[in-house]
């Protein structure tokens, strides 16, 4: 299972309000593996994305957004990416960015790290599982 990395710019934009978790629209940004994201990236624009083409919506939905006990939790529902009218390009990174906010825009969340590079032929499919949680803040 692929491994969630948090952006460092992600701390002090949620802090200054960048975010509404509960209401924004996240969206997942697929790179390969020669465009690796690092902790120190902030927005969208510093990454190099694949062609989406013949790729499904890569849209997230909130499934919930919440704190307990001091810790906020934020949920997505499971995400099928589909290959629909051709391949989709090799990727090796699925990368969270908030694609409501204009200042700064495309503000980065973290990334899943899969370890090597993923290929979707046609009519094939990915599932990013957020069984228990996208991510948390303590």
């Amino acid at each position: 299972m692929a491994t969630f990395n948090k952006v460092n710019q992600f701390v002090e934009d949620l802090a200054e309000g960048v975010h509404t978790c509960s209401t924004d629209q996240f969206t997942v940004a697929l790179c390969a593996a020669a465009n690796a994201p690092v902790a120190t990236n902030a927005t969208l624009s510093a990454l190099t994305e694949i062609s989406y083409t013949n790729l499904s919506s890569r849209n997230l939905t909130t499934s919930s957004s919440g704190q307990t006990s001091g810790t906020f939790t934020q949920l997505f529902a499971d995400l099928v990416l589909t290959a629909s009218g051709g391949s989709v390009a090799a990727f090796r990174y699925v990368v969270i960015y908030n694609n409501t906010p204009t200042s700064p825009a495309d503000p980065l969340v973290g990334w899943y790290d899969y370890g090597s590079d993923l290929t979707l032929a046609d009519g094939e499919t990915l599932t990013i599982d957020f069984t228990t949680s996208s991510f948390t803040v303590a």
